[in-house]
């Protein structure tokens, strides 16, 4: 029995800060018709500024994914992707009136909370589907990242993350037909090393950023006027490193959340595919460089095969 693709069953509105802009922005999830995809609409550019949300039109992968065509750009759009791709989203408009997406409270929990409580609607046409013929691979040798997609009759995720941390360990996650997305996988937040973030503050990034929107890791003890510094950078309360190796400004979800918000990215950017795919993926460190080309070579392949017809 074919699967039917899906969309909203209405609008649902969000507003919050970009992370890196610190701008604030207004972004409305809308249904969509059959075969429409997943685009987004940049309403303060005009009424008709669609930019589709394809791995075609990747730019940059630098702590989020950013897409741009014509002039057009969306950016850290990776969480509302993994949403629809996690749920069964088929068909929905991204109305933006700014450049970047709401980090929220850096998870996919806020959409998935909203949309779930409606449920979806089935349309009537079948979902497309991509079946991998032969294994797919990227890798990045400075890094020893890799992508590796092999055939499957199914859709299926292991992702091993490891930054050499004494904190975090090896963190692995699995995401399969069984996965129950909205509670595993969307809750768990991005995350950030303590020793980054002066670093990303003073290249123009994480303008947006809170403590209550990212997991912060400190991998050793440090002087608590360090730690005063950065509480009055993000203009908060005094903050503290736990025995655990985290700031005290979260509590976690998940003992692995941070590599379960990994799979969560992964999610997100291999929804640029724009097909729903058959096939095992097994990425190890990975970052969004490395989801992107690999989502970008399986959609090229899928159109060649396509043309050739």
């Amino acid at each position: 029995m074919q699967e039917l693709q899906r969309t909203l069953k209405k609008t649902y509105f969000f507003e919050g800060k970009g992370l890196h802009s610190g701008q604030n922005v207004k972004m409305e999830l809308k249904p969509a018709s059959v075969d429409t995809g997943i685009r987004f609409l940049r309403k303060d550019l005009g009424e008709n500024v669609y930019l589709p949300a394809l791995a075609d039109y990747v730019t940059h992968t630098e702590r989020g994914t950013t897409l741009e065509k014509d002039g057009v750009k969306v950016s850290t759009i990776e969480h509302v992707l993994a949403t629809f791709l996690g749920l069964g989203v088929d068909n929905a408009v991204i109305e933006l009136d700014n450049f970047e997406a709401p980090i929220m409270d850096g998870s996919a929990l806020p959409y998935v909370k909203a949309i779930c409580a409606d449920g979806l609607i089935e349309q009537d046409k079948p979902r497309k589907y991509y079946q991998i013929k032969e294994e797919i691979r990227v890798k990045d040798e400075k890094s020893g990242a890799e992508v590796v997609v092999m055939p499957s009759d199914d859709f299926s995720i292991d992702i091993s993350v490891d930054y050499n941390s004494k904190v975090l360990g090896v963190q692995k996650a699995h995401f399969d037909k069984g996965t129950d997305f909205a509670e595993e996988i969307a809750p768990c937040r991005t995350f950030v090393f303590f020793h980054e973030l002066a670093f990303l503050f003073q290249h123009n990034l994480i303008k947006g950023g809170d403590l209550e929107n990212a997991i912060v890791i400190v991998e050793k003890e440090v002087p608590q006027e360090e730690l005063n510094r950065m509480a009055d950078l993000f203009n908060v309360e005094r903050i503290k490193r736990l025995p655990e190796g985290y700031l005290d400004n979260v509590n976690l979800r998940y003992p692995d959340e941070c590599g379960r918000h990994k799979l969560l990215d992964v999610l997100g950017d291999f929804s640029l595919i724009g097909l729903h795919i058959k096939g095992k993926v097994i990425a190890e460190k990975t970052g969004h460089q490395l989801n992107t080309r690999a989502a970008k070579c399986i959609r090229e392949i899928a159109l060649k095969e396509k043309n050739s017809l």
